[in-house]
């Protein structure tokens, strides 16, 4: 298996890299050419969260499909075959949160690079990355706490939060990837996740959440997105 956090994948349709992982999720970035799609694919047992960071996309699935713009974020539940198209001149950039952490879960229906039958990309479709892919590990959170990036025409904050009055402040239209730990409630005396890693919602959404919770788990790290 390779090691993702020292490469970049090679696409039929751009690029992808990992950003992120922990053992419950993956952060990985898709950078889609103009015109260019990813196949129509699923992922038997790994639920995604799709955060369009920059540019026009087509997100289809076998019986319809929708026009999404940044920063929309889409979530795309576990056998639920999909594909996304870049329709604007600049591509499409796109946040691509995994759950679990399994890049192997992977079905591929059709694809009009000739990939039907064939699993994940292989090491001989990798290249080294540089220090311009942007990656982040616990062991930087842990140093730093928070992170600021400029990243794909957004900005980016990752933060661990230790007490839920550090989430009173947020816009309504950011969005926020749960990367670990979440929101917890108390039911029937007993301390349930209200949301787990690799959940992603709007400010405006969670801003609701947040007033009817009484804490967030001790591991808790998010992801800001703004434009």
């Amino acid at each position: 298996m390779s090691n993702y956090s020292k490469v970049i994948v090679k696409k039929p349709w751009g690029h992808e890299y990992l950003v992120y992982e922990n053992s419950k999720v993956a952060l990985w970035f898709l950078n889609i050419e103009e015109n260019a799609s990813t196949s129509m694919h699923c992922h038997p047992k790994k639920t995604t969260g799709l955060v369009l960071l920059d540019g026009d996309a087509e997100l289809s699935f076998l019986a319809d499909k929708k026009v999404i713009s940044a920063l929309s974020k889409n979530m795309i539940r576990r056998g639920l075959f999909h594909s996304t198209k870049a329709i604007s001149k600049s591509g499409a950039k796109i946040f691509e949160i995994e759950t679990p952490n399994d890049k192997y879960d992977l079905v591929r229906l059709n694809d009009k690079y000739g990939r039907e039958a064939q699993g994940y990309e292989k090491s001989n479709q990798e290249y080294l990355r540089t220090k311009d892919e942007l990656f982040f590990n616990n062991e930087i959170i842990e140093k730093q706490k928070k992170l600021f990036f400029k990243f794909a025409d957004c900005d980016l904050i990752v933060e661990k939060i230790s007490d839920i009055s550090e989430l009173k402040n947020l816009k309504p239209d950011e969005v926020i990837i749960f990367l670990d730990g979440g929101l917890l409630k108390i039911v029937d005396n007993v301390l349930h996740f209200a949301t787990i890693p690799g959940d992603v919602g709007h400010g405006a959404i969670l801003s609701i959440l947040i007033e009817n919770v009484h804490s967030v788990s001790a591991d808790t790290i998010i992801l800001r997105i703004t434009k």
